[in-house]
């Protein structure tokens, strides 16, 4: 006797027989985002963003010391990554954003608002020169960063400009005064702020300080160095500060013009390319 069987049972057995062959499939695994270095960045664009506020509220020492503090942290998100190897590219992009508004958007609306706003269309000029020198100077960091020597910055730093233009400002009202209760302070703050805003899209070089490297020993004298300039600092912030970022702000020329002297190669770049779309950022 031939026993009929229901073709939709056969076909139910068939799927549970393929399902249970089948390999269990794999959610993807999601990434994650490292809690330490991206601290110090938001804590640094925290300070570019207080900065602008104080400044709104003509705070502007405030805001000069905002605008410093986010220099320090900057100064310590990579190379803590890089120390605990919890370096990403999430990291990367969000270093370069924090730095466009705590050393390029912040700084120009500050002395725009502190001097500039009374020379009318020269002055807010000014301030996109800035403004918009730091975004080509980061723009031009993050492509070139693998064929740049790495002992100098191409350029004037966004960092070490924000500081000409805020240690400028940090000194004049940490003095009781103003930009215009200075004779001729607008005119100054405005070369102050081209000459920073220009240098940072030059292929001028400044020395970076990436060969300092904190896992090695040093001798005694450079802990007694390092003691003796945090006490040189403390007699009185605002002039030290600002005299050594303008010390900086000079350096390079010095180092193109020795460079020149001496015949030797003064391009940062270490690695030709053979793109032609990109040798306008190697030159």
């Amino acid at each position: 006797m031939t026993v009929q069987t229901d073709p939709s049972k056969k076909a139910a057995a068939a799927l549970d027989l393929t399902l249970d062959d089948a390999p269990e499939l794999v959610r993807p695994r999601r990434k994650g985002i490292y809690i330490l270095p991206n601290l110090f960045t938001l804590a640094g664009l925290f300070g570019g963003f207080y900065a602008i506020v104080m400044a709104m509220n003509g705070h502007f020492e405030q805001a000069a010391i905002g605008v410093f503090c986010a220099m320090v942290l900057d100064s310590l998100d990579g190379r803590v990554a890089r120390m605990t190897n919890t370096q990403s590219a999430f990291g990367e992009q969000m270093d370069s954003l924090s730095d466009m508004v705590s050393f390029g958007a912040a700084p120009a609306l500050i002395v725009y608002e502190w001097a500039l706003k009374d020379m009318g269309k020269l002055g807010w000029i000014a301030a996109f020169v800035y403004c918009s020198g730091a975004a080509l100077r980061l723009a031009r960091f993050n492509t070139n960063i693998a064929v740049v020597d790495k002992r100098f910055f191409q350029g004037l730093p966004s960092p070490a400009a924000a500081a000409l233009v805020m240690g400028l400002i940090w000194v004049v009202t940490d003095q009781g005064e103003t930009a215009r209760s200075v004779p001729g302070m607008i005119f100054l703050a405005c070369g102050f702020t081209l000459y920073a805003g220009l240098t940072m899209v030059t292929n001028i070089p400044f020395y970076s300080f990436k060969e300092v490297n904190f896992k090695r020993t040093v001798p005694f004298i450079v802990i007694v160095a390092i003691a003796l300039a945090m006490a040189v600092i403390t007699i009185h912030p605002p002039i030290v500060l600002f005299g050594v970022f303008v010390l900086y702000g000079l350096s390079g020329y010095g180092v193109y013009i020795w460079r020149r002297v001496k015949g030797k190669p003064v391009s940062v770049i270490s690695t030709s390319t053979d793109e032609p779309e990109e040798s306008g950022l190697h030159r």
